[in-house]
């Protein structure tokens, strides 16, 4: 009973948390591509800092994953956080001097706390026992939920709290979303990493990422995050072109993250329920839906029709990811298995938010939602290839 109730405790410090990270997260998502659009030179390197701060992800992954591995989750989450108050600070300091390449420095190290930020789903799944990890994941991802809505209410907020720097205020309270990480985690349950953990067997990494199950995990979560990532970084821009304002921009991408969050309440039982499988086919299906309604017009309602099923088709595909590829390790595998799936994920993710802003400057929103539709067929094709049906996905072991 005494173990039922302290995974649920873990669970929730961890949604709460992950909460406050994605909070900071939605605001650079919402603001980003426009503040770099406002600083640089050339609008062609509007998305640059934000493709910069996933390059520093995809970097900073395996050196955050061993310094879990070392110092345990607890005191890795308060480097993370205090990486994140850094980059929020220098995020300040660049809308104060109007300096481009000092936006790309605030970025690129929000970029490196993300690494540590984003393992909290991983916590999760550790904290959980078999019947309640997939749930576990999807609750603590459902902390997203409240990011939908206070991210980019923060965004429109600070965008002219301490005008004529605009933005500013925005980047202020990254910074203390960041700091309020610390009160949440302090009474986590983190024990430092079993001996067994650290120094137990391990497979080479080749032969482990060789296993189809692994391969389809990977896949549909890289093309799923970079797709998503790719489409929701041009989404602002394509919109302020358009003539929208920024508070009709805030109010789609806070129902995109609404829709990234919000079915992870429910997520974990669809799992369960319909298998690993079905459920990511599902994601890429959704993200068909996004093709369709991206292409019908640049009325707000289509933009809000795309985003919101770009944010449940990425639910789908992450959270199944995540559990899927809880399969393909032992615990001793555990750090170098993830920091080279998280490496992975965020190189697609930082190639896609790149591209993005040139695709979209150069030819147009319909060229954004075209060139979506490529990995959303290699996700298909991947899963339906690897993913294991739900009666195999029952009795499989690594």
């Amino acid at each position: 009973m005494r173990r039922v109730s302290l995974q649920h405790q873990t669970v929730f410090i961890l949604a709460v948390a992950q909460a406050l990270a994605n909070s900071c997260m939605s605001i650079f998502g919402t603001i980003s591509a426009l503040t770099g659009k406002m600083l640089a030179a050339d609008p062609h390197l509007a998305t640059l800092p934000l493709g910069l701060q996933f390059i520093l992800t995809m970097a900073a992954t395996i050196p955050a994953s061993q310094l879990m591995r070392h110092l345990g989750r607890r005191r890795a989450f308060f480097i993370g956080a205090a990486i994140g108050m850094l980059g929020g600070g220098i995020g300040m300091a660049a809308t104060y001097l109007g300096s481009f390449a000092l936006f790309c420095v605030g970025n690129a190290v929000m970029g490196a706390s993300n690494a540590f930020l984003l393992h909290f789903r991983f916590a999760a799944a550790e904290a959980a026992d078999d019947a309640f990890r997939p749930k576990a994941i999807s609750l603590v991802l459902a902390g997203g939920v409240v990011a939908a809505v206070i991210g980019p209410s923060l965004a429109s907020i600070g965008t002219d709290l301490f005008a004529p720097y605009t933005f500013m205020g925005s980047y202020l309270f990254v910074a203390l979303l960041c700091l309020a990480m610390y009160p949440v985690l302090w009474p986590i349950h983190a024990p430092p990493p079993a001996a067994a953990d650290i120094a137990g067997p391990q497979r080479p990494l080749t032969e482990i990422a060789r296993q189809p199950v692994f391969i389809a995990a990977l896949l549909a979560a890289t093309f799923g995050y970079g797709t998503m990532s790719f489409v929701m970084t041009a989404t602002p821009l394509a919109m302020v072109a358009c003539g929208f304002p920024i508070g009709s921009v805030a109010h789609v991408i806070s129902w995109h993250i609404l829709g990234m969050f919000a079915p992870s309440f429910v997520t974990g039982h669809l799992i369960r329920r319909f298998g690993d499988r079905n459920v990511l086919l599902a994601g890429a299906a959704c993200y068909g839906g996004t093709i369709v309604f991206g292409l019908l017009g640049v009325d707000i309602q289509n933009f809000w029709l795309a985003l919101v099923l770009l944010g449940l088709g990425w639910n789908f595909l992450f959270v199944g990811g995540t559990a899927l590829l809880t399969k393909c390790y032992r615990p001793s595998e555990r750090a170098k298995v993830q920091g080279f799936n998280d490496c992975l994920i965020f190189t697609g993710v930082a190639l896609c938010s790149l591209t993005a802003g040139i695709i979209e400057q150069s030819w147009g929103w319909d060229s954004v939602v075209w060139a979506a539709l490529v990995p959303t067929l290699v996700i298909l094709v991947a899963v339906a290839w690897g993913a294991p049906g739900r009666q195999k996905a029952r009795s499989a072991t690594v």
